[in-house]
């Protein structure tokens, strides 16, 4: 009989670097919210992957970060912080492409740790000659003395079965925690929050997608019909005029969106409610965060 192994992995880096994406690539579902700015993950993200002899708890987590000017930045880094206690393997992405302080301050954080790192270089689809590729690696072993390193790209899902394998060969016996059809451990209340949100940071490009929160307020289902009420919350009424747009057409289209995303998530037909309303210096204040859930691992 196969012996059966089991693994917590914790995919740590710096913001922006693909760690969502990869996630999402692992599991093979769009469970993670993805967007082409930092610190789009704001908690730590259960997704499950099983197969006949191994089975991972991948933690998705908030890029780690030098800034931490406000009570958010902080918050954000305890939350990764706290999923490397967790880790039975620390999954550490890095761009091919370039490397960055707050890259740094990850790897002192895992210095000296007991459990196995391997690294995985994404973007490794933007180096067209691969041999370029062996003298990347040779400098991160002798840099960061990995147990693996392996090249993939996040995007076009290239290199993830390679490195399925490669955490498999480090993950300690032990039996399935999850049932075979799970894939998270979230509400699809939480879900739905995270998907406005995606589509709060999309469509507002770089005016204030920081300045923002998702909160449920109501979750009826009343047979393949789910009505849901979404409050958008912003730190000052000017934030609030640029959500609701002119006419209240930036609102409209950000609900319009995410309730598309929604139906494909849900399986079924959403009527969304959204509302915005203002909350001021919420992503500085430790107390407004945690009423919001942001600190919850």
């Amino acid at each position: 009989m196969t012996e059966h192994r089991f693994a917590t992995v914790a995919v740590v880096g710096r913001p922006n670097v693909g760690k969502s994406t990869l996630l999402n690539a692992l599991v093979g579902f769009s469970l993670s919210i993805v967007a082409p700015k930092p610190q789009t993950t704001r908690h730590r993200l259960l997704g499950v992957l099983t197969r006949d002899d191994v089975q991972f708890a991948f933690l998705d987590t908030p890029g780690i970060h030098r800034a931490q000017s406000r009570a958010l930045n902080k918050m954000l880094n305890r939350t990764a912080f706290s999923a490397l206690e967790e880790a039975d393997i620390v999954l550490w992405l890095l761009d091919v492409m370039r490397r960055t302080d707050d890259d740094e301050m990850v790897a002192a954080r895992l210095k000296g740790r007991k459990v196995p790192v391997v690294i995985a270089l994404n973007k490794a689809d933007k180096i067209a000659d691969k041999s370029k590729l062996l003298p990347m690696i040779a400098a991160l072993q002798q840099a960061y003395a990995p147990d693996a390193i392996v090249p993939i790209s996040a995007l076009k899902n290239s290199g993830t079965e390679q490195l399925i394998k490669v955490l498999a060969g480090l993950a300690p016996l032990g039996d399935a925690q999850f049932d075979a059809e799970e894939i998270t451990d979230r509400s699809e209340r939480f879900l739905a929050a995270e998907r406005v949100r995606e589509q709060l940071i999309l469509q507002l490009h770089d005016e204030l997608p920081y300045a923002t929160n998702v909160e449920i307020e109501r979750w009826e289902q009343e047979g393949n019909l789910v009505k849901i009420g979404a409050v958008i919350w912003v730190e000052r009424d000017a934030q609030k005029a640029i959500v609701i747009g002119a006419g209240g057409a930036q609102l409209k289209a950000i609900g319009t969106r995410a309730r598309k995303v929604l139906e494909k998530l849900l399986d079924a037909r959403v009527h969304l409610e959204t509302w915005v309303r203002v909350r001021e210096n919420w992503s500085d204040d430790e107390r407004a965060l945690k009423r919001m859930g942001i600190d919850q691992a």
